[in-house]
């Protein structure tokens, strides 16, 4: 009389089954290179705002001057030694203004002293400069201007993302009441403002 092997009850092989199931370790998702979040690249990651506008110089004498009717931010072609003066903010705008000649729009007047390192690569203090606009911004606000008697006014030069930018603007020459009434309007403004300062405190 043979005896065969014992067959398992099924209910036992289920249970077995389903505990090996169990005891298998969940897949895991995987993730870019590096693990976890992703990495931001460039200036996010190192904090620093690339975009944020730094101020060089601002003409205020120009809006006492002009009643400014428009304004172009406008690029500005300028040399090595003139940039690294510039980071320094040494530039004056108080006696600069633009000029439309055959069809190119040239910045006169501004003083921006040399570079004591550049030597004999130095530059023209007070050269005149090309300003970088698109030819419809010339057509239209530039010869806009021209056309009407009106003065281009450089109100304002500054850095922008690393870019050394110039805002222009359209200006039309105030008459001695017209200065009389703005100073007015300006003393009144900062009277006010120190007035409401003050309550605060």
């Amino acid at each position: 009389m043979s005896f065969g092997r014992r067959r398992a009850r099924p209910d036992r092989v289920l249970h077995q089954e389903a505990g090996a199931i169990a005891a298998q370790p969940k897949p895991t998702s995987q993730t870019s290179s590096g693990g976890g979040k992703s990495k931001k690249k460039g200036a996010a990651a190192s904090g620093k705002d690339t975009s944020a506008e730094r101020v060089i110089s601002e003409n205020r004498k120009a809006r006492h001057e002009y009643e400014i009717l428009e304004t172009l931010e406008c690029g500005i072609a300028l040399v090595g030694s003139e940039v690294k003066s510039l980071r320094s903010g040494r530039i004056s705008l108080d006696e600069a203004y633009g000029r439309v000649e055959k069809g190119e729009v040239w910045l006169v007047g501004c003083d921006i002293p040399e570079y004591d390192k550049a030597n004999q690569l130095n530059h023209v203090p007070k050269r005149r400069r090309k300003l970088l606009l698109h030819r419809r911004e010339i057509a239209k606000f530039a010869g806009h201007a021209f056309d009407k008697g009106l003065t281009l006014v450089p109100l304002k030069m500054y850095f922008l993302r690393g870019r050394v930018k110039m805002l222009l603007g359209v200006g039309r020459g105030r008459k001695t009441h017209d200065k009389r009434q703005k100073l007015k309007a300006d003393t009144a403004k900062r009277d006010i403002e120190s007035a409401l300062k003050s309550r605060r405190s």
